[in-house]
């Protein structure tokens, strides 16, 4: 194990608390300390010792929560509304124009590190369906134009 990871894990766990029911406060700390916004192994295995809970009970946390990841992420994480209000409001097409526009699948990391996309189950935004969230941000009524001006825009910023 990184002795530089656990350092910095085992410091977050001393800011956050080190008691069982700091753990998914504890996750989030972790993966906003992360370049590559995800948990690693590593700091998974951290994480459940340094709190006392099991390691299974770290993943299944860590994996229930869309906002957590186990796997490199981009700066900006474009979360795909995958339920039926989007769906058949031609989500399709709005995926299709973000994978189009950045270049990548679902599931990817642009080469930059700037843009991942992900599918989540709900976004709680079926009133403006298709809809996605762009780290904190949701986008709704989307169609092709707006995928494009949105991405402008962030990276516009990005400069």
């Amino acid at each position: 194990m990184c002795i530089v990871l656990e350092d910095k894990t085992m410091e977050i766990i001393d800011n956050v608390g080190n008691t069982p029911d700091k753990l998914l406060e504890v996750l989030i700390a972790v993966q906003e300390s992360s370049e590559e916004n995800y948990i690693s192994e590593e700091q998974l295995v951290s994480v459940s010792k340094g709190l006392g809970v099991t390691l299974s009970k770290a993943y299944g946390v860590a994996t229930f929560y869309s906002m957590l990841s186990l796997k490199q992420r981009g700066k900006y994480v474009i979360q795909l509304c995958n339920s039926a209000p989007c769906y058949v409001n031609k989500a399709f097409e709005i995926i299709r124009a973000f994978e189009e526009n950045l270049g990548i699948k679902v599931g990817e990391v642009t080469d930059d590190g700037l843009f991942s996309l992900e599918f989540v189950s709900c976004i709680g935004a079926c009133h403006m369906a298709p809809a996605v969230k762009i780290n904190d941000e949701v986008f709704g009524n989307l169609d092709r134009f707006k995928v494009k001006s949105i991405l402008e825009e962030i990276i516009r910023r990005e400069r």
